[in-house]
């Protein structure tokens, strides 16, 4: 192990040390996958000895929760804030706001990593998975919702099921925001594919919108 960085890790004062391992932790999943990831390769990362992590963190699944409660969660608690109820903004603007945010912590190398991470390695573990379901895509879904909800009995959209509509807009979110940051989208820019997104969704759901013949 690196002398240097221990004697750094070891000086954080006590309150940092959860944030340290956690940003290790992230650092060493998004290389080595969460099965080939082990404690000794974090508590190197950070700067610490090995047992410190046992101080915190019992085993690498929890590390793992940890990591997701301080990136995706803390981010769906600001929604949840933010979007609680209509306020003096109405659905439409609301969903906007949720969806551009949204948009650009996608991007984020944080957020990339740990749905590298949820694709391709949460079918192994699955209690993660049942925890990521739970926690994440669960609460988005239902944050997203309650706004479309809002906006059909509103009348600003139109009668879809906001659960069904949810999941099209989060998984459209998703999508294409890791999309512009592949080597083939080089040529667009991501904040017109953003708006682009943004069109796509708020004409499907305009009042007089429907594909089925004669409407719903």
């Amino acid at each position: 192990m690196d002398t240097n960085a221990l004697d750094v890790g070891r000086r954080r004062a006590p309150d940092e040390r959860p944030q340290q391992i956690v940003d290790a932790a992230l650092a060493v999943f998004g290389e080595r996958g969460l099965a080939g990831a082990r404690l000794d390769d974090i508590a190197q990362r950070a700067g610490i000895a090995k047992g410190t992590i046992y101080l915190y963190f019992p085993n690498k699944e929890e590390l793992f929760r940890e990591v997701v409660s301080r990136t995706i969660v803390a981010r769906l608690d600001l929604a949840e804030r933010e979007l609680a109820d209509g306020g003096e903004r109405g659905p439409e603007a609301q969903l906007r706001t949720f969806m551009r945010t949204w948009w650009e912590f996608v991007r984020t190398p944080e957020f990339l990593t740990v749905y590298r991470l949820v694709v391709g390695e949460l079918h192994r573990f699955p209690d993660l998975a049942t925890f990521y379901v739970r926690e994440v895509a669960g609460r988005a879904f239902r944050i997203v919702g309650r706004v479309i909800a809002r906006g059909v009995e509103q009348g600003v959209f139109r009668p879809v099921d906001p659960e069904s509509t949810t999941r099209m807009v989060v998984s459209l979110i998703i999508t294409q925001a890791i999309w512009t940051q592949k080597a083939i989208a080089a040529a667009r820019n991501p904040d017109e594919v953003r708006d682009d997104v943004c069109a796509f969704v708020f004409s499907a759901l305009r009042p007089e919108a429907a594909c089925a013949e004669g409407g719903r």
